[in-house]
């Protein structure tokens, strides 16, 4: 797909080729720069300015069942295949980031959870995103903007298993989160008012 963009220092319009999708199975080096975030750069070819590309996105990987789809159009999950887990990302950021969870073998709902725990114990207001997790029983690490940073914290593990508990207590949150569905703070917010 050719997509136009403009360069936000020197105004010069330019149309940039990039994929719709990728198979993360069949395409690893293609898997690599949307992880990276490579996929979603360009550089002006006139003043060298890199710029950020927003464009609607599929990211597949049939060997882990995984569709994670980039857009801000609302969708249905109507031929989701079965025993599939979807997702609809707003970003390329949040793409990334569920791409980092799920290949660490967790699960988005409840690093969700542990995101929102990790916020009220630190009693700050952020965005938090999933960075990485050091081993099965290691620690998990976030990062959020504060004051034109981006701060670290460090989580044990037991807080992700905690929250995974209060999730098989709570049935109900992962039954909502059937289909094609955007997993975030928002939505999680609906059921802890």
């Amino acid at each position: 797909m050719n997509l136009t963009t403009q360069c936000a220092r020197c105004g010069a319009e330019h149309t940039v080729e990039v994929p719709q999708s990728v198979n993360a199975s069949a395409d690893p080096e293609r898997k690599e720069q949307v992880r990276s975030g490579a996929l979603f750069t360009w550089t002006c070819p006139h003043c060298g300015t890199v710029g950020l590309l927003r464009f609607p996105f599929l990211y597949h990987d049939p060997a882990e069942h995984l569709m994670l789809v980039l857009t801000d159009a609302p969708l249905g999950a109507e031929g989701l295949p079965e025993g599939y887990t979807g997702r609809l990302v707003r970003s390329a950021g949040d793409l990334i980031e569920k791409i980092k969870i799920f290949d660490a073998g967790l699960d988005d709902i409840t690093i969700e959870m542990c995101k929102f725990v990790t916020c009220q114990e630190l009693k700050k207001d952020v965005a938090m995103k999933f960075v990485r997790t050091d081993g099965a029983d290691a620690e998990m690490t976030f990062t959020y903007p504060e004051k034109g940073q981006m701060e670290m914290v460090a989580v044990g593990f037991n807080v992700y298993e905690d929250c995974a508990g209060i999730l098989r207590r709570n049935p109900h949150i992962r039954d909502a989160a059937q289909g094609l569905v955007c997993i975030d703070q928002a939505w999680l917010g609906r059921f802890f008012k």
